[in-house]
């Protein structure tokens, strides 16, 4: 799956549910501290889930920890003293607010640690073999596109749809066969008109 399909919630439970592995990437941090890329996003607190405890890289300690539900969604919000965060040197890498220290709401336990190892092994090389077969997928998702018009339907009712995609795709199996057979490429990109002329000049 590519990154706008993937998610925790989805990985945890298609393997629970069904004993299938999700592959694919994880989006990054998208928290307000890590758009200047110096900040202190939420993979620098060391977590003791045991203990309900959080450490800020500076060695604060939460004060807070409260179990809540966000959308839907089992969650824990943590605070820090705002005692320790005004005087703190680091402040405007960390919090934008004046009114209290730094807060973080995190995932609950086994959510936010599927995800912790999920993204480990994103940076690993075996996964990206693995996840290298997605550039067939998306090969085979644009030469469907490109040829047959797959994403636009010219009939009405389902049993037409049906059959116009079977006969998309036998058509690109088609091609794949001819491709195959006569050694080319089925994915070579052809050259603009604009780039021949350039060529011929």
């Amino acid at each position: 799956m590519d990154a706008g399909y993937t998610a925790a919630d989805l990985m945890i439970g298609a393997r629970r549910e069904y004993g299938i592995a999700l592959l694919g990437p994880l989006r990054v941090d998208n928290s307000a501290q890590t758009w200047t890329g110096d900040g202190f996003g939420r993979a620098a607190f060391t977590i003791d889930w045991d203990r309900c405890q959080v450490v800020w890289p500076q060695g604060v300690r939460n004060t807070i920890w409260s179990e809540c539900s966000e959308r839907g969604r089992d969650s824990v919000v943590v605070r820090f003293p705002l005692t320790a965060c005004q005087p703190c040197p680091v402040r405007p890498q960390c919090t934008r607010s004046t009114r209290s220290g730094r807060q973080l709401m995190m995932r609950a336990r086994d959510v936010r640690e599927a995800v912790e190892r999920a993204r480990t092994e994103q940076a690993t090389d075996e996964w990206k073999q693995r996840y290298a077969i997605r550039a067939g997928v998306e090969g085979i998702i644009h030469q469907a596109v490109a040829v047959t018009g797959v994403r636009r339907n010219r009939y009405l009712g389902l049993p037409k749809t049906r059959l116009a995609h079977v006969f998309a795709a036998t058509a690109l199996n088609l091609i794949r066969l001819d491709a195959w057979w006569s050694g080319t490429s089925p994915t070579q990109r052809s050259s603009s008109h604009l780039a021949s002329l350039g060529l011929a000049a």
